[in-house]
């Protein structure tokens, strides 16, 4: 009777089922689950498959056996790919930069600009502004021109300015609410006014391109500062004597701890030992990617600087800081998979890095980072190499796996 009764029900608009993978969960990974995508959200994840009835009424089926399913990627710290800049107030070209990251399971971003005049800044944020009205990105993530020459890494020293208070409230009116993020050196004069600022106003007040020492680190984050920006990266080395920001931020609960993990910003053991003093909740996985993310060698912008590719590094080409790694050529996927199969962490402490915790820090949380009922359905097909074979973004297959 159960089955004569199957056979006349109908499939419910809207609805795909993906079937057979391996699901992480915020409770942990589960075998051959299932979850339901309908009208852009997760509707139910269960760990376990399709029986025969079910699989009459579900709709489009998607098996996935052999493939692991992980939430959608989480980027903080972007600047561009795909040959597109967040840098370039060209709205066109920063979806390029959008487009080439979520074909990489990035499926939220914060669009992170460069050191640049405060006019020219306010004009790309702008422009950004606009895409994060439109649902494109996450946010803005202003890295720099408050940061310190000292350490200043890919920005070019001669914008460089202390961090005013009035020059900080510039940047974030320009941003017309969707500043997410602001990294600062907190030395400078200014700097813990406007850490204060920042915290004061519901903006990331990050710490970063600095030159602290490790009780001026520690009064930053006791005025607000809950950020460390690509922790070890533009800032003193961890000292017996003098342990500088690094001990700071990562002895403290209150800072998430930003790391690129490429196989070139940081060596792994140095990564471990992050983690393990850290913990996958308080460490945010970034690529701190420019224009040539997914793109091949070769001559890049990045702001007003020229850089070079070569052999998957991008470094500055030219002037005072020439020869400096420039950001990096990663895309989250590649972070993933590095993480599990270089740098020892589970599934659960990479998810954990690249979605939830970046997605609870940027206060989106209650709809991505996590698969789980009602939120959006952003989530990444992983094959057996964890290798892309599809990407969903709020129930749209950006990337579309065999078979669906």
């Amino acid at each position: 009777m159960a089955q004569q009764q199957s056979a006349q029900r109908s499939p419910a608009p809207g609805r795909t089922v993906l079937t057979g993978a391996r699901i992480a969960r915020p409770s942990g990974v589960v075998e051959r689950g299932r979850i339901t995508v309908e009208d852009g959200r997760i509707g139910d994840v269960l760990s376990r498959d399709l029986d025969v009835e079910e699989a009459a009424a579900a709709g489009p089926v998607v098996d996935l056996t052999g493939h692991l399913v992980v939430p959608g990627f989480v980027d903080m710290h972007v600047h561009g790919g795909g040959g597109g800049s967040f840098s370039s107030a060209d709205p066109e070209e920063c979806m390029t930069a959008v487009e080439t990251h979520r074909r990489h399971g990035t499926t939220s971003l914060l669009a992170s600009t460069v050191t640049g005049e405060l006019t020219d800044l306010a004009r790309q944020a702008a422009v950004l502004a606009e895409l994060v009205q439109q649902g494109e990105l996450a946010g803005i993530h202003f890295e720099g021109p408050f940061i310190s020459a000292h350490r200043c890494g890919a920005h070019q020293p001669e914008l460089l300015r202390d961090p005013d208070p009035a020059d900080v409230r510039k940047l974030l009116d320009a941003a017309h609410g969707s500043a997410s993020m602001l990294t600062l050196a907190p030395e400078l004069p200014g700097g813990l006014e406007s850490v204060r600022l920042l915290a004061d106003a519901g903006v990331i007040a990050a710490v970063g391109h600095t030159d602290s020492d490790y009780d001026a680190t520690r009064r930053a984050v006791d005025a607000g500062a809950t950020v460390a920006t690509h922790l070890f990266n533009a800032m003193p080395a961890l000292g017996h004597r003098a342990p500088g920001p690094v001990a700071a931020l990562l002895e403290d609960e209150r800072i998430t701890v930003e790391l690129i993990n490429d196989g070139t910003h940081l060596h792994p053991a140095v990564l471990q030992l992050a983690f393990r003093e850290a913990g996958a909740g308080r460490v945010a996985f970034i690529t701190d990617a420019m224009g040539a993310a997914g793109m091949s060698d070769g001559m890049y912008p990045l702001g007003p600087m020229r850089v070079e590719v070569k052999d998957g590094v991008a470094r500055i080409s030219e002037g005072p800081t020439a020869g400096s790694i420039a950001g990096s050529t990663l895309t989250l996927d590649r972070a993933f998979r590095r993480a599990v199969t270089v740098d020892g962490l589970t599934v659960e402490q990479a998810v954990e890095a690249l979605s939830a915790t970046p997605a609870r820090l940027l206060g989106i949380d209650d709809r991505t980072g996590s698969l789980q009922t009602g939120k959006d359905a952003d989530l990444v097909v992983l094959d057996a190499a964890y290798e892309v074979a599809g990407v969903m973004r709020r129930g749209e297959w950006v990337v579309r796996p065999a078979g669906a």
